[in-house]
């Protein structure tokens, strides 16, 4: 482990986050897997695929 994680680790041990930075925090990684559950019902569209079929 890199010295500057211990460094912040520590760092968070003494002073934690906000609330607010929490719950943030916490906001976007329930919007991330609210994306990935949609990408999953649905799929995803060929439009927005980079490499599409390829021409045999």
């Amino acid at each position: 482990m890199n010295f500057i994680w211990l460094m912040r680790m520590s760092r968070w041990a003494r002073k934690p986050p906000s609330m607010g930075r929490v719950k943030f925090v916490l906001a976007i990684v329930a919007v991330c897997f609210a994306l990935w559950g949609i990408e999953r019902v649905w799929g995803w569209p060929e439009a927005l695929t980079v490499n599409g079929k390829l021409r045999p």
